[in-house]
């Protein structure tokens, strides 16, 4: 597609096939910062590239700022959890605004994210860092002293996550101190958190100018397994006070442009409690499931959001209507073997028969024993639904799970 010269060149953090495909049909000029790995990928298919491996940052970080900002790029955009700290140091040096790369640590670090939270006035659950095992057995039993147990009742299970990884990776849950013996010292220093009993929901704003342009609520039907976009009636009811939540995130983050992706509860009483956010796209699709959904393209979305020469007409152009702009409903299931030793793929009939089943990326396996899963595990692959109702839709990605995919 024929790239403007007055709109901003961008520079896309990580790898994505979709983002680049997105990019290459899209008016802004780009050029993607990858691994040596995608080189040669690069200069076959003649995609802009400079080379980078994202490494902690050092004293070579100012490089990569410097080799963009000679070729004239603008802003840096983080498609990874890993590269969002990356964004924010270079976005400092080409925005010329320093306060970016310590937003940057803020979005990355899952304990100082919910002192800020705490200190903007959004709800959380208790947290802690803990360093080693002694602290976690603290936690545990201070947590259930806290809420009032008594001897011989079960325990209320706290959460163990990894300060710096996306989303599931890493997430521990723990009800027992037996089953605090089973983390692996490399695993600490963790972040612990009570558990929160309510609906977990997630949300991706697009925000340019510190407004939000387009809001979705994405509803889980299970952690870790399934999602699907727009969210069942019951869910998009608390539309208005998500809204908010996310109207507050914005300032408390300081956040004037790009894109968020938290995650929250809502309890049986309407409260809502922030769990995480990130400033990166979401996993399991979401994008994708939104393109599905919508028609529009998320990642040109992205690009728009973070390029300080968008105008006001472009975005309100760009973006549909919530939910009623949607032209069906789409959703994606994760599949784990659910046999320990297994052979080949084999896809049910009910699924592939029924009408909402579009499409999966399984594979064949590679191995025959299938790894346990450690905390929520990687789902070895995704399935993909489209119908026209959200409830047919939140029962077929359940039902989903009692099915056997490996065999």
């Amino acid at each position: 597609m024929e790239k403007s010269p007055d709109k901003g060149h961008i520079a896309l953090l990580g790898w994505s096939l979709n983002a680049i495909e997105a990019a290459e049909n899209f008016d802004r000029r780009y050029v993607v910062v990858a691994p040596d790995w995608a080189e040669e990928y690069c200069k076959e298919h003649a995609i802009p590239y400079v080379l980078w491996n994202f490494e902690r940052l050092n004293d070579r970080s100012m490089e990569i700022a410097e080799t963009l900002q000679e070729m004239g790029v603008d802003v840096a955009i983080p498609l990874y959890e890993e590269t969002v700290e990356w964004a924010g140091a270079i976005n400092s040096v080409l925005l010329d605004n320093p306060r970016l790369y310590g937003q940057a640590l803020l979005l990355r670090d899952k304990a100082l994210m919910k002192r800020r939270a705490q200190l903007g006035g959004i709800r959380v659950g208790i947290f802690e860092e803990a360093h080693d095992k002694e602290d976690v057995i603290r936690f545990l039993k201070r947590v259930n002293q806290t809420l009032l147990k008594l001897d011989g009742d079960p325990n209320d299970p706290i959460h163990l996550k990894a300060f710096d990884k996306a989303g599931c990776l890493g997430h521990r849950v723990i009800r027992t101190p037996d089953e605090v013996d089973t983390i692996p010292e490399e695993e600490f220093p963790v972040l612990m958190e009570s558990h929160l009993d309510g609906w977990e929901f997630a949300v991706e704003a697009w925000i340019h100018n510190g407004k939000i342009r387009f809001l979705n609520i994405s509803e889980y039907v299970t952690l870790g397994y399934s999602v699907f976009v727009p969210a069942t009636p019951e869910l998009e009811r608390y539309r208005e006070s998500i809204t908010r939540q996310i109207e507050k995130l914005i300032k408390t983050f300081d956040i004037d442009f790009g894109f968020v992706h938290p995650e929250y509860f809502v309890t049986s009483d309407g409260e809502m409690y922030f769990g995480e956010v990130a400033y990166r796209p979401p996993g399991f699709k979401v994008f994708e499931l939104l393109e599905r959904a919508y028609g529009f393209n998320a990642y040109q979305g992205l690009i728009l959001s973070f390029d300080p020469k968008t105008t006001e007409q472009e975005i309100t152009d760009f973006f549909p209507r919530e939910v009623v702009d949607a032209k069906g409903v789409a959703g994606c299931f994760g599949v784990y073997p659910r046999r320990r030793v297994v052979s080949r793929l084999e896809m049910p009939e009910e699924t592939e028969d029924h009408p909402y089943f579009e499409s999966h990326e399984l594979t064949a396996p590679l191995e025959e024993t299938v790894t346990k899963r450690t905390a929520f595990g990687t789902h070895w692959g995704l399935l993909y639904f489209f119908g026209d109702d959200p409830h047919t839709m939140r029962d077929l990605l359940k039902h989903q799970e009692e099915l056997d995919f490996y065999v």
